[in-house]
This record gives C-alpha cells, sequence and structure tokens, in this order.
C-alpha cells in the first residue's frame, strides 16, 4: 500500500499566510504520496474530526501548514493515534519546526520534507506531558507565561518582536513569587520569576530559553529565573536571544525527568497554549512521537 498523507491547513496562521500558500504546498506534496487529504479547518474541534476521518482511512503522515498552534494540535493527534507527522511552518514563531531543523521559510521546507517523505527518512522523540496534553517545545510557568498571554492579545507587531513588546509591558506588572519545585524527588523551595521546563530549546520566536535541551535524551531542561529585579531582568534580556542568560547569577539550570510546581496562580503555557495555573506535573515520556525529519 502506497502512502497516505494529509496536509492540515489552518488558514489564520502567520496572518493569513498559511491559507495563501495551502495551494501551492498540496501541489508540491501530491507526487510524494498515493493519496493526500486537505484538511481546511477554522476551530480545533474541526481539525480534529477531519483529521480522525483521514486516520479512519489509513493515514500514515500528517503535514501541518502552520504556526506553533497548530503544530501543538497535531502533536496532540500523532502521540495519540501513532501517526509520523511533518511541520510546513508559516505562523509567528515557528519554534518546534526551528527545533526539528526545519528551514525558516515554508518553500524550502517543503522542498526538505519532500525529500524526508520520499527517502521515508523518520526520527522518533520525546514529548512532554501535563495532565492530558503533550507539548513538543517548552513549558513555562510565572513571568514568561504571562508575556505569552499578553503576546497572544497583542495584534502588533507581527513576528517574533511581538514578544519584545510583550515582555517589556509586562515589566510594569512584575513581582517575584514564591513557588515549591520537586525535580526527580529534590524540592526546592524558592522565590522565583519563571520555570522554563524544555524539551527542545526555543520558545517566543526563537528565544532559546533552555538552549542545551534536545528531544531525544528522555530528559527536560529546565531554567530558573529566581527573585531577580526589574533592573536585573532588564540586564538578563539581551542574552535570552544568543542563550546567555544562563550564566547569570540568578538564573539556575537542571535536568529532570518528571517535575511538579506549586505556586500561588502561577500562570502556565506549554506550547505558547495556556495550560491553567499552577500546581501542575510534567513528564518527559520518551520516543513518544514520530516526525518525518
Amino acid at each position: 500500500m502506497g502512502l497516505h498523507a494529509a496536509l492540515a491547513v489552518h488558514p489564520a496562521s502567520g496572518h493569513g499566510a498559511a491559507a495563501r500558500i495551502a495551494d501551492t504546498v498540496a501541489a508540491r506534496l501530491r507526487p510524494c504520496a498515493d493519496r493526500l487529504d486537505v484538511l481546511v479547518a477554522n476551530t480545533v474541534e474541526e481539525s480534529r474530526a477531519l483529521m480522525r476521518a483521514s486516520h479512519d482511512a489509513g493515514l500514515d503522515v500528517l503535514i501541518v501548514l502552520g504556526g506553533d498552534g497548530a503544530a501543538h494540535q497535531g502533536v496532540q493527534f500523532c502521540a495519540d493515534h501513532d501517526v509520523a507527522l511533518g511541520l510546513v511552518p508559516s505562523g509567528t514563531g515557528n519554534d518546534f519546526a526551528r527545533a526539528l531543523g526545519s528551514p525558516p521559510d515554508a518553500s524550502s521546507a517543503v522542498t526538505k520534507l519532500v525529500t524526508a517523505l520520499e527517502d521515508g527518512t523518520r526520527r522518533r522523540i520525546d514529548l512532554g506531558r501535563t495532565a492530558d496534553t503533550w507539548f513538543a517545545t517548552v513549558l513555562c510557568s510565572g513571568f514568561d507565561a504571562s508575556v505569552n498571554a499578553r503576546a497572544n492579545r497583542l495584534r502588533w507587531p507581527s513576528g517574533p518582536h511581538r514578544y519584545d513588546v510583550a515582555i517589556l509591558a509586562e515589566l510594569a506588572a512584575f513581582r517575584p513569587s514564591p513557588l515549591t519545585l520537586t525535580a526527580d524527588g529534590t524540592t526546592l523551595d524558592l522565590d522565583a520569576t519563571l520555570v522554563a521546563i524544555g524539551n527542545t530549546p526555543f520558545y517566543g520566536g526563537g528565544v532559546p530559553i533552555c538552549p542545551a535541551a534536545t528531544p531525544d535524551d528522555g530528559l527536560f531542561d529546565v531554567t530558573v529565573i529566581g527573585a531577580a529585579t526589574r533592573l536585573q531582568l532588564l540586564r538578563l534580556l539581551p542574552g535570552l536571544r544568543s542563550g546567555g542568560h544562563v550564566t547569570h547569577p540568578a538564573v539556575r539550570t537542571l535536568r529532570a525527568r518528571e517535575l511538579t510546581l506549586t505556586g500561588p496562580g502561577w500562570p502556565t503555557y506549554a506550547d505558547g497554549e495556556s495550560q491553567g495555573t499552577a500546581p501542575f506535573t510534567v513528564t518527559c515520556v520518551p520516543d513518544a512521537l514520530t516526525v518525518v525529519a
């Protein structure tokens, strides 16, 4: 039996970029598959229904055309149904695609994806699990989660600079908060600014918050920024884009398979999607997802 693929299109991704290139991407993918379903959905519920229908017909590979939000939905489906996932980035951050080595522009990403499909190249990677949700990139809690929430509300500017604007806006309301962090049985009680739990390095449109994280070692890389002042945070910010923040005295890093965070009202985001507030427990699940890469 030949390859059965589906292209999941999220038209709103990248301020409409996904919708504009969907036909071109589909045309380039069709020669690689014996069957290609094009799944265009405007809601999570509609997207999942279309994915289930393709799965019932023998789906082998789901290719997501969109940003990190669309990729997050693809991860949920593929991990739960043992379907391989491919990505064509066309969103604002594209952090999961970046971590997998995908070119930043959609055209080059499709070229690389076509080669992988033709060669049958697959890779197994780890995922994070919290409650009933998978995540592929970073789960963040505290200041950076508040920044993520604000960035999602902003309509200007577009691209990674939206996160920079959100950071400056959130500084005005910033206060460190107490938390308890348990990592593989070791408990830390501290006042902190943020906790980032990385399966892969990037969030916020290319910020390597957990620069050493790799999605195939069975462990999270964790970055904790302690009770930094506003001035200390401002001095930290330039180093975020280079990964240099990990050498700052206010920053602590560790590695763990399972973590529990308890703190009053700490907002939490995973793959850029809200997960409510602490407390929460996260587990690194080895080899949970197959990717076309």
